[in-house]
């Protein structure tokens, strides 16, 4: 795992567009294994069948704690350099929310508020394989940035299943921005909410993910949630 975040630039763009592309995150080895551990049930607290709940159609596993080692490198790497992005949103926002320098001081909010559930997660797509809209939130405690990681080849391992995230902007239609970031890519987004400037100063921009359809092969990616969950 190779993270290096430039706070600089993951501010502007994130701020910018909502989301930010780091390039050559983990290695095909660590990718790999990740997917080669996909029924490994030991690792994990539940799987959900997307289409029996009608989130779409796939399967994503739930890690347990202890998370896997390169997880949690990756939590505790990605959450010290967004706490300064994320206390800067809330205060553009006029919110009285002041989020932790520490990620344990995180899940001891959460542990507070009845959120004890490791919320990471691996996902699966087959051939028509997609994923609704939607916010990770699972709680009333959640942080406004999460990350996904991209674990095979978009073109080479499968055909479609785009990153798809949408902006509603108050009083206005919707922006669908649609992404494929490269093998070994994590794509750090925002969760709930980012702030916008307009002419009378900052609002509130809703933000929402989901993945486009699957044409063709199989498309696994890696979810990093840094709040826990209730259930």
């Amino acid at each position: 795992m190779h993270l290096k975040i430039n706070r600089d630039f993951v501010q502007n763009e994130i701020s910018q567009k909502g989301y930010v592309v780091i390039e050559d995150v983990l290695n095909d080895q660590e990718c790999e294994q990740l997917i080669s551990n996909f029924d490994a049930a030991h690792l994990y607290r539940k799987t959900v069948d997307m289409e029996r709940y009608r989130f779409g159609a796939g399967t994503y596993k739930y890690f347990k704690y202890p998370l896997p080692s390169i997880v949690q490198r990756l939590r505790e790497k990605a959450y010290p350099e967004l706490v300064p992005i994320a206390n800067q949103w809330m205060a553009k926002l006029k919110l009285d929310l002041v989020y932790p320098k520490n990620l344990e001081k995180l899940r001891q909010r959460c542990a507070d508020h009845g959120q004890h559930l490791a919320t990471p997660l691996i996902l699966k797509y087959g051939q028509g394989g997609y994923n609704t809209l939607h916010q990770d939130l699972y709680g009333e405690v959640y942080f406004p940035m999460q990350a996904v990681l991209f674990l095979n080849d978009y073109g080479a391992d499968y055909s479609g299943g785009e990153f798809v995230l949408t902006q509603q902007v108050p009083r206005a239609q919707s922006k669908a921005m649609v992404l494929h970031p490269k093998k070994g890519a994590m794509l750090i987004f925002s969760t709930n909410f980012r702030p916008v400037q307009g002419k009378k100063g900052f609002y509130r921009v809703t933000m929402k993910h989901g993945v486009s359809e699957v044409h063709s092969g199989e498309r696994y990616t890696l979810g990093i949630i840094f709040h826990d969950a209730v259930q």
